[in-house]
């Protein structure tokens, strides 16, 4: 209420209250907060809410006191229980009870939201703890929610510390000052989600927000994808100026969203995959008694598998893995590079396993030990084959097993003696008159091998 005062109404409450009343809009709020802040009478609350009826005389009548009215609907309750149906009372009043529907209770202010970490950001501190996103009695189409937050000097700090500058002039913070949407739900951490229709004004300049929407599907507009805002360069960076954000958006049936501000350090892919190797490398005998449960023979089955193949290549970017890691979530053992992985997700988080199309999260990702083992020990192989005690063997290309293979077997011949070869063979085994009446086979000879030719010699075709 009183964020949205006016001047006027500032310098009232501040002279009710016996504070000083001069100054600008700012500093009025600023005093106005900090009472209460402070622990204000029971006087000044009625103040505060005589000045905001006369300022918003229906969104005041969806504000009064929920006590009253919780206590009237129950007294009513009683009286429904206590009449028998028989009475005239009853009857008389039961048009009126049906007339007179319970007044719904209003979301909280902070509500026990929790939102789902993110691998790239460091919270420092929660500037708006989240804070529903509730409705109003005068509001239909779009509903509109004032916040406000003020820096600390130390906060400020932190931040102005961190500009970096860009080319083309841009600047940019790494301490950002971060807002979040998500479904008012308690049961879990939250995902980012954007209400329908959102729209942001921080400091009364307009937020653009990132990315595009889907086009309409069937006529009905598609919601934009959640994720969070970074609003730093719309925020005053002064401890003595407050920062206000207006939130209009659409109303959804069955649905409240929750709004949080963070002061939060971005964070960078080579960072997060140091502290992947801080984590520590598992341990290889987890590997191999996956391995071994993976090629245990199934009696139920009539199909054995005795061996594994597995390559050494990541499939994101096609090149031998370097740290090679995979999600604990997942029972495959072919592995992804974590390096690469993680700088695909620092452009467009998804956080998908490139191998099963499933959920990795950052938090389940682990550097698997055998495969660094194996790594370091083949550094010509592309590809491995384990078998059923876990063991493994390199997999050699097949081009240089037919080299291997051609170096133990003598030289062809040439062209001219293997056609000599077959004309003394149909000298010796046919007459002229067959060898004019049947030259196909003759061809046909040329493509036998030596050792065919020696074996059918003496043989007429």
């Amino acid at each position: 209420m009183v964020s949205s005062f006016r001047v006027s109404e500032l310098q009232v409450l501040l002279g009710f209250a016996g504070r000083n009343k001069s100054g600008r809009k700012h500093e009025l709020l600023l005093r106005a907060l900090h009472l209460l802040r402070s622990g204000c009478s029971p006087a000044v609350q009625i103040k505060i809410k005589e000045l905001y009826r006369r300022r918003y005389p229906r969104t005041f009548d969806g504000l009064q006191d929920l006590a009253a009215l919780k206590s009237n609907f129950l007294q009513q309750q009683q009286q429904q229980h206590l009449v028998s149906c028989d009475s005239p009372v009853f009857h008389e009043s039961k048009p009126m009870m049906n007339m007179q529907q319970p007044t719904p209770l209003m979301a909280p202010v902070h509500p026990d939201v929790q939102m789902k970490s993110l691998p790239f950001y460091d919270v420092l501190d929660v500037l708006i703890k989240p804070s529903s996103l509730g409705t109003h009695a005068g509001q239909r189409y779009h509903h509109e929610k004032y916040f406000i937050f003020a820096l600390t000097p130390q906060q400020v700090r932190e931040v102005c510390i961190s500009r970096d500058f860009l080319p083309g002039g841009r600047r940019d913070y790494m301490v950002q000052i971060q807002l979040r949407f998500c479904l008012a739900e308690t049961s879990c951490p939250q995902e980012d989600n954007f209400p329908n229709s959102l729209c942001i004004k921080v400091n009364g300049k307009l937020f653009p927000l990132p990315g595009y929407a889907p086009p309409p599907k069937n006529g009905v507009e598609q919601k934009r994808p959640g994720r969070p805002l970074n609003i730093t360069s719309l925020v005053r960076l002064s401890s003595a100026v407050p920062n206000q954000i207006v939130v209009t958006w659409a109303p959804e049936i069955g649905k409240t969203y929750s709004m949080s501000v963070y002061l939060v350090r971005q964070l960078t892919s080579p960072l997060l995959l140091q502290r992947l190797r801080m984590k520590g490398i598992r341990n290889p005998d987890h590997s191999r008694a996956l391995i071994k449960e993976k090629l245990t023979a199934d009696p139920d089955s009539e199909i054995a598998t005795t061996s594994l193949r597995v390559s050494l290549m990541c499939p994101l970017g096609k090149m031998r893995l370097t740290v090679p890691c995979r999600a604990v979530t997942c029972s495959h053992l072919q592995c992804f590079d974590a390096a690469l992985y993680l700088q695909m997700n620092e452009k467009k988080p998804t956080w998908i396993c490139p191998v099963c199309d499933k959920k990795a999260t950052y938090e389940s990702l682990i550097i698997d030990g055998l495969f660094m083992e194996i790594l370091n020990d083949c550094t010509d192989v592309d590809e491995i084959k384990f078998q059923e005690d876990g063991t493994w063997c390199p997999m050699r290309p097949k081009k240089e097993t037919l080299k291997v293979s051609s170096s133990l077997v003598p030289p062809p011949e040439t062209s001219s003696t293997k056609k000599g070869d077959v004309i003394d063979l149909t000298l010796e085994s046919s007459s002229d008159d067959e060898e004019d009446s049947d030259p196909p086979l003759k061809k046909r000879c040329v493509y036998m091998s030596k050792a065919e030719e020696m074996h059918n010699k003496g043989f007429v075709y």
